[in-house]
């Protein structure tokens, strides 16, 4: 006789192919003592799930996992990327359509940053556009403040240690000098938490608009603030793989 155990998937991955959460997410509700399986509370994440188990999540039922779905938004500033913030700041899910049901983000900006945000209902595949191991490019423009330095761009491009922090190489240029800012281009496939915004702060630039462009092979191009637009299945086949699109539609 088998041992269930070992049968189906990890439950963390059924909740966020359901598109309930993220895995990470799943894992600190299943924790929480959040998630009952078949009537038990689950106290560990280390468990498989069967097709016919039944999960729920805070009293309620997990529905069967969806097709996935990908969208291109463009955040604006002003807005925290989370779904509950602790200080009550307006999220940028508060004011995404009801019709695109629950969405997560693949990764993060921070409330003063705008720009390129991918949304999708799949857990599973905001995980996977999130890891270092894709090398998707993320492109930013960046206005500061002043007159800019080119040789203290130059040296990021060999990557850069602050506060015990590494970062790798990083592509600065200026693209253009007005009265009192400059705009630059920055270029990284990295994207640690606030990256731009310390690197600028190293080199001692004052940073007063910061938008991301481009995430990978997806850009905002004419998306405006709060703009929000469906990605065909297809382009993510083309894009991602079959794994989670389809070159069908």
């Amino acid at each position: 006789m088998s041992d269930t155990k070992f049968e189906g998937e990890r439950i963390a991955k059924v909740m966020a192919r359901a598109g309930v959460c993220s895995r990470r997410d799943a894992e600190r509700l299943i924790n929480e003592g959040k998630v009952t399986l078949n009537g038990a509370v689950l106290d560990s994440p280390a468990i498989n799930v069967k097709s016919s188990d039944r999960i729920v999540v805070d009293g309620v039922p997990i529905a069967a996992a969806k097709s996935t779905r990908l969208w291109r938004y463009h955040k604006p500033a002003g807005l925290v990327v989370t779904h509950k913030d602790p200080q009550e700041r307006p999220t940028i899910f508060e004011h995404l359509p009801k019709s695109m049901g629950r969405v997560v983000s693949v990764g993060r900006l921070d409330m003063d940053t705008e720009g390129m945000l991918l949304l999708t209902n799949d857990g599973e595949l905001s995980r996977f556009l999130e890891l270092p191991s894709t090398g998707w490019v993320r492109y930013y423009r960046v206005r500061v403040h002043g007159k800019v330095d080119k040789a203290k761009l130059d040296h990021l491009k060999k990557g850069i240690e602050i506060d015990g922090i590494s970062y790798g190489p990083i592509t600065a240029k200026i693209e253009r000098t007005e009265t009192t800012s400059t705009w630059l281009s920055f270029s990284l496939r990295e994207g640690k938490n606030r990256e731009i915004r310390r690197v600028c702060e190293h080199l001692r630039l004052h940073i007063t608009r910061l938008i991301r462009t481009t995430y990978g092979p997806f850009q905002l191009v004419n998306l405006k603030p709060g703009d929000v637009e469906e990605v065909p299945a297809k382009v993510i086949a083309n894009k991602i793989g079959t794994k989670f699109g389809s070159d069908k539609k």
